[in-house]
């Protein structure tokens, strides 16, 4: 009678490995299509030309601080929302296209395919920032506030990206086609409008204001406006940057513990 042999166990990649060849894949996606790369820095450099120049002489804002000092951290911020749908369409063109099912029958953590996508469209986000930040600089925005602090603001502007990447990725899952999956990202860009990003949000009806006050993307942007902008910023705002640094980074926080989980269920469940 023939011995029988147990065969081990196939290795399981770790789940850095995983990731790292998950966003690196993601990566060169968007760097294949170099369309992507142009079309969205037009749109954004089109986009800040047309608040700093078209809107910018009928906003008064007042406490010594220019339109343009006041808008563009918060274009900047905002910016990394907009670049976020690509996230959602990414996540949806991967469950589409079968490249999630090619995972499920690798030896690889199934969470390595979220991590994946979400370091790799922060990745993207990060490069956006940059751009964003040089066209700002070029339509006349200074920093008044310390290098140190403006070094912080931009490393809040990346947090606040990878935070709502969990966002786009569950709604990229959700939706199932890169289609859909921008309608619903489209849903959240409201956000950007109804909060202190392009104007004060004590010129908006009262029931508006409450809301808009207590929102992540105002809180957000507050706080990277104060490290920019220093004292000023503060006095216009009407709190220090450590109470809206503090509750930006909470509601980061708050972000990534919802949809991180909730994005892991739907995955599991594609």
């Amino acid at each position: 009678m023939a011995a029988i042999t147990a065969t081990p166990p196939a290795r399981t990649t770790g789940l850095g490995s995983s990731t790292v060849q998950i966003a690196h894949r993601a990566l060169l996606r968007y760097l294949r299509t170099p369309q992507l790369i142009v079309v969205g820095t037009l749109q954004g450099a089109m986009f800040l030309l047309i608040f700093r120049y078209v809107f910018g002489g009928a906003i008064p804002i007042g406490g010594g601080v220019p339109y343009v000092d006041f808008l563009v951290p918060g274009f900047i911020t905002t910016g990394v929302l907009f670049t976020g749908m690509k996230a959602a369409s990414g996540a949806a063109e991967d469950l589409q296209q079968g490249f999630v099912d090619r995972l499920r029958s690798l030896p690889v953590p199934r969470f390595s395919f979220l991590a994946g996508r979400a370091l790799a469209d922060t990745a993207w986000n990060t490069w956006g920032l940059i751009v964003t930040a040089a066209i700002g600089f070029a339509v006349g925005f200074r920093i008044h506030g310390g290098i140190l602090d403006s070094l912080a603001a931009f490393g809040l502007c990346v947090v606040f990206g990878f935070a709502f990447e969990w966002l786009f990725i569950m709604l990229g899952l959700m939706a199932g086609t890169p289609q859909a999956a921008q309608g619903l990202a489209l849903l959240v860009f409201p956000f950007t409008f109804v909060s202190s990003a392009y104007i004060p949000v004590s010129t908006m009806p009262g029931w508006m204001q409450a809301f808009a006050s207590h929102q992540p993307v105002t809180y957000m942007v507050d706080a990277v406006r104060s490290l920019s902008q220093g004292r000023a910023a503060e006095l216009l705002i009407g709190h220090s940057t450590g109470y809206l640094v503090t509750g930006s980074l909470l509601w980061a926080l708050g972000l990534v513990v919802v949809f991180a989980p909730l994005a892991a269920f739907k995955y599991s469940r594609s």
